[in-house]
């Protein structure tokens, strides 16, 4: 089918752009600036979903802009698989913007006038990615995120968020400014191009194995966002960052973007065709797969609750590529919907992550006992996103990793089917006991220095403790931050339910 051509892509993008400009201009006015973050993510929801319908029927569009030099040029393409990856952004930056308002508010957050236009710039940096029509606009728009979001990293301007933030930018534009540098210049000498083809640009050249082996592994190297070890150490350290960048950087835009770029070059740079001949899935499948095994033990060991949720997403992350990588029809089907299901469970746990720092000033898993009677719409979200990530039904995770687990056995590799089985069983380990001591386990005595009449001698306690343990006992949820964590739970629901829109939109990256 012939493109269709169209400025609504650029339009996606000009949205959340203005917005950033108009929240940075009403700074003294923080009621104008929460209107306008809401109204520019739901008005970019509109516009993305309105190109659905063409997608779906099997067309791209396209808006060309300009030449740099001889084949290098900036455009827009829009395609099922980016299309997967803007749906996504798009809808869970509507919550997330409600969210944001709640926490920033309840905790008399500073700087918000910046975090608001650099969140909105995020969103433009993303929805840019997902639909650029070449490695070089996609590189850039990669970039770009990189760099707004390195404010929101060290919003809290502290000794830890500053040495956080500061790993975050040196792994991720190191990568970039050396790997993925290297991969593009080989790209170019080699192809003559940069621009995305369904069956791979790679797939008529004759070039050596050994090159585009090289080439391919700069490239996984280089989109560092995607957190395959050892290139993931950015990502727990990123946790200085308040909650909604949290959720931000591991549900939405930074690590799906990374992701959505390792896509990219499987299916539109080197083809599933290329990547089997040269057995370059199986070895991909391979060190995916320590990724997965790797951080779901080091998510087993962590009691700060943030820690544990960025290891599992380093986990997580690594299923979407095992998917592509097997080339496989399920496997793939099961890797695109990962993207949808991670995305709403994920976001849903680190705003309940929120929740209970705002309503009860708690970080640690220890420190949760009995906390879901006092919160119990945080906590019942939070279950709920927890059977997605585990992959059990109806929650989201069960049908994306139903076709993972399918693609292993089409694939004839059953070590990974393996994988996938004991990476399940360690997640059911590290998110199903935090549900039970929010719920069934009792929380401790006030102190067990109370004097006979229950009051507590000052010199007993530190004034911290007292001042945690005044807060768990007036914990009350907030509703600009509860009502968004519900929503994207119930959203992780219906997704499990009816999955497709993006089971379509998967289908359409197949062919």
């Amino acid at each position: 089918m012939d493109p269709e051509i169209s400025v609504i892509p650029l339009i996606t993008i000009l949205v959340p752009l203005a917005a950033a400009l108009a929240i940075i201009a009403s700074r003294s006015r923080p009621n104008m600036k929460h209107v306008i973050s809401i109204l520019a993510a739901g008005s970019n929801c509109v516009l993305v979903l309105s190109m659905a319908p063409l997608i779906l029927q099997g067309y791209t569009i396209q808006l060309p802009l300009f030449t740099v030099l001889p084949g290098i040029e900036f455009g827009f393409r829009v395609d099922s698989l980016g299309m997967i990856f803007a749906s996504v952004s798009s809808l869970l930056w509507v919550a997330a913007a409600i969210y944001s308002i709640g926490y920033m508010r309840s905790l008399n957050e500073k700087s918000q006038s910046r975090f608001f236009a650099c969140f909105a710039t995020s969103l433009a940096a993303a929805i840019g990615g997902a639909f650029s029509a070449n490695l070089f606009t996609l590189v850039i728009f990669y970039e770009v995120l990189s760099l707004v979001t390195y404010p929101l990293v060290y919003h809290k301007e502290n000794a830890n968020s500053w040495l956080g933030s500061k790993k975050y930018l040196v792994y991720l534009v190191g990568a970039s400014k050396t790997f993925l540098l290297a991969a593009l210049a080989l790209t170019f000498a080699v192809t003559g191009s940069l621009n995305f083809d369904s069956g791979g640009i790679f797939n008529e050249i004759n070039a050596s194995p050994l090159l585009l082996t090289v080439i391919y592994f700069c490239f996984l190297a280089g989109f560092a966002k995607a957190a395959i070890m050892p290139l993931h150490i950015w990502l727990p350290s990123a946790m200085v960052a308040p909650t909604p960048v949290s959720a931000l950087l591991h549900a939405v835009a930074v690590v799906k973007m990374g992701v959505f770029c390792v896509l990219r070059v499987v299916f539109d740079v080197f083809g599933q065709d290329t990547l089997q001949r040269l057995d370059l899935g199986i070895a991909t499948a391979y060190l995916v797969s320590f990724t997965i095994i790797m951080a779901s033990v080091y998510a087993l060991t962590q009691d700060d609750l943030k820690a544990r949720l960025a290891y599992s997403t380093v986990s997580q992350l690594s299923y979407i590529i095992l998917g592509a990588v097997l080339l496989t029809p399920a496997s793939t089907l099961g890797g695109l919907l990962h993207i949808a299901s991670h995305g709403v469970s994920k976001i849903t746990l680190f705003f309940c992550a929120g929740s209970l720092y705002c309503a009860a000033r708690k970080t640690k898993i220890s420190e949760l006992a009995g906390i879901g009677r006092q919160l119990p719409w945080t906590m019942t979200a939070f279950f709920i996103a927890s059977l997605g990530m585990i992959g059990i039904p109806p929650a989201s995770g069960f049908i994306s990793k139903w076709y993972l687990l399918t693609g292993t056995i089409e694939a004839e590799q059953l070590v990974f089917l393996g994988v996938l089985l004991a990476s399940s069983l360690l997640n059911a380990a590290y998110f199903l006991p935090i549900s039970y001591k929010a719920f069934f386990e009792s929380r401790p005595p006030l102190s067990s220095h109370a004097d006979n009449t229950g009051h507590i001698p000052s010199s007993s306690m530190s004034s911290e403790a007292i001042s945690s343990q005044a807060m768990s006992s007036g914990a009350r949820e907030i509703p600009l931050v509860t009502i968004p964590l519900v929503i994207t739970a119930l959203l992780s629901l219906a997704l499990g339910v009816y999955p497709d829109y993006f089971l379509a939109l998967a289908r359409g990256v197949q062919g």
